[in-house]
């Protein structure tokens, strides 16, 4: 007998649906649109899907169940309301209370004649203006929360605020300067070649957004640029604090998708998708809009401008998933899956979408791009400090005096981010503590900010890099609940597919919510999660537990490392 290796690994679900034609975001389209304005469970109308389709009842009873916004049941009004960090923070999560008091429906539930739903959901991108809420896709947020859904007040939704502390912005161009997209592709796919591009990219150190901060080109050349290959716009930008993905999408999708188009080029690449989260609806519209404007430009098509080079983008909902933002989750959902990390290797650049090499990289990541090949990769690293070079988008949540999106070169002083561009909190509230990084991320003491921006600095000192969203805590929120707000995030959005993560965030939560410190217990389940967890979300929480415990001293006795 041949052994089986993991890159061999059968995957039933994948081979099902091959042979029903791949049904993939389809299949994910057809049960949202079954689940709107329906409060009945998944198993009533999700088999139906599934036949639609070929597939047995459990195909589309896995992701129905599994998704947020498959698994909310839904009245013919629902109402999303963030939970998330930033929003937690504004008003120590009272919000939620508030609104199910006015709209007189329970989270998560749907009121008895069907007409109103309310969902619990992380995040909605209005960080800096919380709390918020979605009433279908029509923004809400303010102090006034509640009264606005409730037609007391009108809806406030106000804009994302936005400046650059560069000089000469790589990712802000469009939107602070009016600089146009569009004008290094044209160029690039007559008259340049795909190494061109390659070696710009290296040059330059770019570094993924992500979170993961893994080098843009070594990913891009592990492709091996075999034509099958495919390039994911990752828009699923799930750290609650962050907002600089939604900011680009809907401020300057162009730019997005022209390093979209670069990425498929140095790639060998011909098709591309973008995934863009639901709790971003108007993101959604904005870079489908933008597709369509590129397609009629000639940027993209079956000739792009009337050269060999064929480029086909296809634009893609997402349902309601914190651990599909990670890029095995991401293409598991979009073949139709659950959401769920898969095991590595093999690495989605050998075997991803359909088992075809996909390269993963976020909206931020490909903004980049152009600016690199229009400027030099060298340029670009003259930029930041050695080893992490370039600009980086930087969320001030809303507690901050002035709240809203900065780009800022790495190493940048994380306190003069705090003090100087956000001004400190505001009303003169007393600073707590910071998450960086996103709910996972970290926490840092107010005296312990004089820091530099970059992945090793952060670390270094227990805190994270992630998306660089800075969420504030002062003092009308206790260590306490903060602590079980972690905690609660963590059981709510596992995805299930392994043990540790599984089982030790909801024992995690258990231990929170009690009156007496953990001990020892907590000690053996930190090291559980962190060293048997099949992807970072269980392996980070211990060490951001930590990281909490360190910021407010002796107030969290039992949970220090």
């Amino acid at each position: 007998m041949v052994p089986v290796g993991p890159a061999d690994r059968f995957d039933a679900f994948r081979a099902l649906a091959d042979r029903r034609g791949r049904p993939g975001d389809r299949l994910i389209t057809s049960l949202a649109e079954a689940r709107a304005g329906t409060a009945d469970s998944p198993e009533v109308w999700a088999p139906d899907v599934a036949a639609g389709f070929g597939l047995p009842a459990a195909a589309a009873l896995g992701p129905a169940g599994y998704y947020a916004d498959l698994a909310a049941p839904h009245g013919r009004r629902h109402v999303r309301v963030c939970t998330a960090t930033a929003c937690f923070a504004a008003q120590a999560g009272r919000h939620l209370t508030d609104v199910e008091r006015e709209l007189g429906v329970p989270t998560g539930a749907a009121s008895p004649d069907g007409e109103t739903s309310v969902q619990a959901v992380r995040c909605l991108g209005y960080c800096y203006a919380g709390p918020a809420a979605l009433d279908g896709d029509q923004p809400h947020a303010g102090p006034t929360l509640a009264a606005q859904l409730a037609r007391r007040e009108p809806p406030r939704a106000p804009g994302i605020p936005v400046a650059d502390d560069t000089g000469d912005p790589v990712l802000l161009g469009g939107v602070v300067a009016g600089e146009p997209a569009w004008q290094v592709w044209p160029r690039t796919v007559t008259a340049g070649s795909p190494d061109e591009v390659q070696r710009e990219v290296a040059a330059s150190g770019l570094r993924g957004r992500g979170g993961a901060g893994f080098r843009v080109a070594s990913k891009w050349e592990a492709a091996g640029r075999t034509p099958d290959t495919v390039v994911v716009v990752n828009g699923d930008e799930g750290d609650p604090g962050s907002f600089a993905d939604r900011l680009l999408m809907e401020a300057d999708p162009e730019r997005v998708l022209e390093g979209l188009a670069l990425a498929c080029f140095a790639c060998g690449a011909r098709r591309g998708v973008v995934l863009v989260r639901s709790e971003y609806p108007r993101a959604l519209t904005c870079v489908r809009e933008a597709v369509e404007r590129a397609y009629a430009a000639g940027h993209f098509g079956s000739s792009v401008h009337g050269t060999a080079t064929a480029l086909d983008i296809e634009v893609v909902e997402g349902a309601g998933s914190y651990v599909a933002g990670e890029e095995t989750a991401l293409i598991a959902s979009l073949e139709g899956d659950r959401g769920c990390a898969r095991p590595r290797p093999p690495y989605p650049t050998r075997r991803g979408l359909w088992d075809a090499p996909t390269v993963v990289n976020n909206v931020e990541t490909l903004a980049a791009v152009p600016w690199i090949v229009s400027r030099g990769g060298e340029a670009y690293a003259r930029r930041g400090v050695p080893g992490e070079t370039g600009t980086k988008l930087v969320c001030l949540s809303e507690r901050f005096a002035r709240p809203g999106a900065y780009e800022v070169e790495l190493g940048t002083s994380l306190l003069r981010i705090v003090t100087g561009l956000g001004g400190s909190l505001k009303d003169g509230a007393e600073l707590t503590a910071l998450q960086v990084g996103g709910p996972l991320g970290g926490f840092l003491a107010p005296d312990a900010l004089d820091v530099p921006l970059t992945t090793a600095d952060l670390t270094a000192r227990g805190a994270a890099l992630g998306h660089a969203g800075l969420v504030a805590f002062d003092q009308r929120v206790t260590p306490e609940e903060v602590l079980r707000h972690i905690w609660q995030f963590a059981a709510a959005e596992s995805c299930g597919a392994c043990s540790p993560c599984r089982v030790g965030s909801r024992r995690g939560l258990e231990l929170a919510s009690a009156d007496t410190p953990p001990g020892e217990e907590w000690e053996r389940l930190a090291r559980v999660l962190a060293e048997a967890s099949l992807c970072a979300f269980g392996r980070r929480i211990p060490p951001a537990v930590h990281s909490l415990a360190r910021a407010y001293g002796d107030r969290l006795a039992g949970w220090s490392p």
